[in-house]
């Protein structure tokens, strides 16, 4: 047996803890339940997630690559399941149930198809492979949690299908009207509606579309955002400041869970239970998978049937990435409003900070006097927005 592929589907499910008997609340991506009653509904969501793991015997990465990614894809991988869950959101709803042997959905072929190892997949792991290229890592060699964001952001620029918003807030700042203008591409500062004079067309994510494109959809006034923020929450062990807010982002119902892990060993965080994180796990080798003739795709590995797995958040790695997921543009301003009152209420360290805009940060305070502030929820936002206030490293 090849020690390499020595993994979760050779050791058998008694190696899996079944979920614990407890009155603390479960959390998973925005929803509650509990344990004690609801243990069907928790296997039943957990299993309905996405899981992408190492896969072997798919065709060679660039043509003469490698055909597994046994060892060195498990941040790829990660990266593919808090994309794919925001897919199952854009296409599917938070609701959306799997049922094994149940008639696919032909929105649900669409998600799976994007990620099927080969070349010509949205997102197959011979992309982002390839794309990282780009990014300064050679095909095989292992991503963080900020490679596989930027990757992410540029692979999605191709999928019309879905036509996600894909931000990835850098130096721990989600700037507001920076997101809204990536949302809503077609709309000036001011929001008077912006076309090419060369045909009606804007860009979006880097990508030009027409405007008029979603107006028979729900999100014809905003592209659905799908935002990722890398952040270090510690030297080599996580900061104990950042632990109740980092569980809080798991009660958010735009949450998309965190990606991140242990030292070079990347995990999938999907929610929490006491002091445990509950997380989906990539280092499993399976065969590659084909569609069958009926365009119905083999599912049954795409699914965790198992119980899901825990780790002490004392022990992950404080190198990870957070992600939301907001359809329209309320779902976003919900999601400013909820993180900037838990953060208050909390009185803990916010893992990052919010701001209006960028001039905000570059703005003098001998200035302040001059300038108009016609929302003086703007100058709350300039006070919060303190370094000290945000500092990422344990002291």
């Amino acid at each position: 047996l090849d020690i390499t592929t020595l993994t979760y589907d050779t050791l058998g499910f008694g190696e899996f803890d079944d979920f614990p008997e407890t009155s603390e609340p479960v959390w998973i991506l925005g929803k509650e339940f509990n344990a004690l009653t609801e243990k069907e509904d928790i296997l039943s969501d957990v299993t309905s997630r996405l899981w992408f793991t190492y896969r072997k015997n798919f065709p060679p990465i660039g043509g003469t690559g490698p055909t597994s990614d046994t060892g060195w894809g498990c941040m790829l991988r990660c990266g593919q399941m808090i994309l794919g869950e925001a897919l199952v959101r854009r296409h599917l709803g938070r609701d959306w149930r799997w049922v094994r042997s149940q008639t696919q959905r032909e929105d649900y072929i669409g998600i799976l198809n994007a990620f099927l190892d080969k070349k010509d997949g949205y997102y197959s792991l011979h992309q982002i492979a390839q794309m990282g290229v780009g990014e300064g890592k050679s095909i095989g060699q292992w991503y963080g949690p900020n490679t596989v964001a930027q990757v992410l952001k540029k692979l999605a620029v191709f999928d019309s299908w879905s036509r996600l918003a894909v931000h990835v807030a850098m130096d721990n700042t989600v700037v507001i009207e920076e997101i809204k203008r990536l949302c809503m591409p077609w709309l000036d500062y001011g929001g008077a509606a912006c076309v090419d004079l060369q045909g009606g067309m804007s860009e979006r994510n880097g990508c030009l579309e027409g405007a008029c494109a979603l107006a028979e959809e729900e999100t014809a006034l905003w592209n659905p955002l799908l935002l990722l923020i890398p952040l270090r929450l510690g030297l080599s062990d996580i900061n104990e400041a950042y632990i109740e807010t980092l569980k809080q982002c798991f009660q958010l119902p735009q949450s998309l869970g965190v990606i991140g892990g242990k030292p070079n060993s990347a995990h999938y965080f999907i929610g929490y239970v006491g002091e445990e994180l509950i997380y989906l796990d990539p280092h499993t080798t399976q065969p590659a998978v084909e569609p069958c003739e009926d365009s119905q795709v083999p599912d049954d590995t795409y699914h965790c049937q198992h119980p899901p797995c825990r780790m002490h958040i004392c022990e992950i790695d404080p190198s990870v990435a957070v992600g939301f997921f907001c359809r329209t543009e309320d779902d976003f301003d919900d999601w400013c409003l909820r993180f900037r009152k838990f953060s208050i209420h909390l009185g803990t360290k916010p893992l990052f900070r919010t701001v209006r805009d960028v001039v905000i940060l570059l703005i003098n305070p001998l200035f302040l006097p001059l300038l108009d502030f016609s929302d003086s929820d703007r100058l709350e936002r300039f006070f919060d927005s303190e370094d000290e206030e945000f500092e990422i490293l344990s002291l």
